[in-house]
C-alpha cells in the first residue's frame, strides 16, 4: 500500500524558499570572501612574476577547499549551485567589456571574440580596456565560485 505515512510528514520539517535563498546568498558571500581573502593575502605579500595562469588556478582551488570544508561540516545542496552566480557575473562583466569603445592602445580593431579574450583572460596579451584588470574584475570571482560549487559538491553526501 501507501508506505508514506502522517508520521514521515511530521518527522522532516518542509523547506522553505526563505531559507534555502539565504543559505544560496550565504555560500555565495563565503566563496566570494574566500576569494578576496586571498587576494588581500596576495596584497600583502605581493610575490613578483606570478602568472595569471597560476593566479586564476589559486582563485579556483582555495575556494574549493573552502567549500569542500563548509559542506563536510554543514551538508546542503544550495551550496553546489553558487556557480550560477560566477556564470552570471562573468556574463554582466562580458556584456559590459562588449559595449566598451575601442581606440589606440585599447584593443583597435578587434572583434568581440578577441575583445573578450583578451580582455578577461590576458591572451595574447592584455587589451587595455577596463585598465587591464579583466581578470580580476571577472575571471578569477567566477573561478571561485566554481571552484567552491565544486568543493561543495565533492563533500555532498548521498542522502539515505
Amino acid at each position: 500500500m501507501d508506505s508514506f505515512t502522517k508520521e514521515d510528514e511530521e518527522i522532516k520539517p518542509p523547506s522553505s524558499l526563505a531559507n534555502k535563498t539565504t543559505w544560496f546568498f550565504a555560500h555565495s558571500a563565503l566563496a566570494v570572501g574566500s576569494w578576496l581573502a586571498l587576494m588581500m593575502l596576495g596584497q600583502v605579500f605581493n610575490p613578483p612574476g606570478i602568472p595569471q595562469l597560476a593566479i586564476l588556478l589559486i582563485s579556483f582551488l582555495i575556494p574549493m577547499i573552502v567549500g569542500f570544508a563548509i559542506n563536510s561540516a554543514r551538508q546542503d545542496g544550495m551550496a553546489t549551485v553558487v556557480w550560477l552566480v560566477g556564470l552570471i557575473w562573468m556574463l554582466i562583466i562580458s556584456l559590459y567589456v562588449l559595449d566598451m569603445p575601442t581606440g589606440p592602445g585599447q584593443c583597435l580593431h578587434c572583434d568581440a571574440t578577441e575583445k573578450l579574450s583578451r580582455t578577461l583572460f590576458s591572451l595574447p596579451k592584455p587589451s587595455g580596456l577596463i585598465d587591464d584588470d579583466g581578470p580580476f574584475l571577472g575571471t578569477w570571482p567566477a573561478a571561485a565560485l566554481l571552484g567552491y560549487a565544486i568543493g561543495a559538491r565533492i563533500a555532498l553526501r548521498p542522502k539515505r
